[in-house]
């Protein structure tokens, strides 16, 4: 196997190692800040969807006091608020989604399906975790979700989710006395469960993963190329060169073009040393002719 062959294959095989070791790291931190991005938008859902819950409260719900004994208005609950206003986003963006999962709730659309209630007996189990974060997979692709603890800090809310006797009627009428009711002061009761497709991000991330890979073997190519370029210019061609006026002395012909020296690295002491020999040859053929 000639020389620089044996260089290029060396040289290829530090490569390659060296790039699958920088692609799966490059790799992993691409896709994990792919996920904190998406994270970050959860979250902001996530604030927005508190900011209707508390504007609702503070607001909304304090001017529509006068009617609430007489008529059950959805629009001054903070859930319902919070849902509708989110359902305008999705509107817009299909895979993007809030729902107040709740294992007994007083609106239907708010019961939990079975991967939400997972995510709320968890919360329930581990009262001490104010935040859950997972990923799930859905018809669309990955989806990363963002959940926070519904619980009933406030002893007003047991006035309409204690027992059906104390609930109002307007409320009973419009939703029945089966569901939303037997809740608990502290108790954790659902989830604000915030859903955000990652198929998006997770391909830029593969996108910019191909660039940087990319780039690093057009990169190689080069260094390669200039690497083959100096070996052959500087270490190689001289070589062949001696070699060549070597076979020639060798072989008896002592006209053999002399070596040319340049310069003073290794390659020019080798040639001064071949050529010191070659004129001892001379000298010992002479005298022996």
């Amino acid at each position: 196997m000639k020389l620089l062959l044996k260089v290029n294959l060396l040289l290829v095989a530090a490569f390659g190692a060296g790039l699958a070791v920088t692609g799966v790291l490059t790799n992993q931190v691409l896709q994990d800040n792919a996920k904190r991005e998406v994270l970050s938008h959860a979250s902001l859902m996530m604030e927005a969807a508190l900011a209707a819950r508390s504007y609702t409260s503070s607001e909304i719900k304090p001017l529509l006091a006068a009617r609430l004994d007489k008529e059950f208005l959805p629009q001054s609950v903070p859930s319902y608020a919070a849902t509708q206003s989110f359902a305008k986003l999705h509107e817009l963006y299909k895979n993007y989604s809030y729902k107040e999962a709740t294992l007994n709730p007083t609106n239907p659309r708010d019961r939990v399906v079975e991967w939400e209630a997972d995510v709320v007996r968890n919360l329930r189990d581990h009262p001490e975790l104010k935040e859950m974060v997972g990923e799930r997979t859905t018809p669309s692709g990955p989806s990363l979700f963002l959940a926070r603890p519904i619980q009933i800090k406030d002893g007003q809310c047991l006035a309409c989710h204690s027992t059906p006797a104390a609930a109002p009627a307007s409320m009973k009428a419009l939703y029945g006395d089966a569901n939303g009711f037997g809740w608990k002061l502290n108790e954790i009761v659902g989830s604000q469960i915030v859903s955000v497709p990652l198929e998006v991000p997770l391909e830029q991330a593969g996108r910019a993963l191909r660039v940087i890979m990319g780039g690093m073997l057009a990169t190689f190519a080069g260094i390669l190329a200039l690497v083959n370029l100096v070996l052959y210019s500087l270490l190689l061609k001289p070589m062949r060169k001696i070699t060549r006026i070597a076979d020639a002395v060798s072989a008896g012909r002592l006209d053999a073009e002399p070596f040319d020296i340049r310069g003073d690295d290794e390659i020019a002491v080798l040639g001064n040393a071949f050529n010191r020999m070659r004129r001892s040859v001379e000298k010992a053929m002479a005298l022996l002719g």
